[in-house]
């Protein structure tokens, strides 16, 4: 199951985000990325993957926001499917909150 047009949404919401590239995905999709720092990438319509620091994926799944990483569910990733429209911007917020740690993390260094 999947959501049409979810992917260029994204993509077109998050190429507006100050300092995101967009990339080719090792693994298909598309890689979002501020520097060297990846936060996030889309699979087509249907999946977003997310990196977060230990603590806040563990919220973020304990609150029912995503999933543990498909294939690493004991890192800080999270997997989020789009199964229906609002799951775009609910991805998009996701992605948002990955990118200002991010920027938080950027400004320290």
């Amino acid at each position: 199951m999947s959501t049409r047009g979810a992917s260029k949404q994204i993509i077109d919401t998050l190429l507006k985000w100050d300092g995101i590239e967009a990339h080719r995905h090792r693994f298909g999709g598309t890689e979002f990325r501020i520097g060297k720092r990846e936060i996030g990438h889309i699979h087509g319509d249907y999946l977003v993957d997310i990196p977060f620091p230990k603590k806040v994926r563990d919220e973020i799944v304990a609150a029912g926001e995503a999933s543990p990483h498909h294939i690493l569910p004991e890192t800080g990733w999270v997997s989020f499917y789009l199964k229906e429209d609002g799951d775009i911007r609910r991805a998009i917020d996701l992605l948002d909150r990955s990118y200002q740690i991010a920027l938080k993390q950027k400004r320290r260094t």
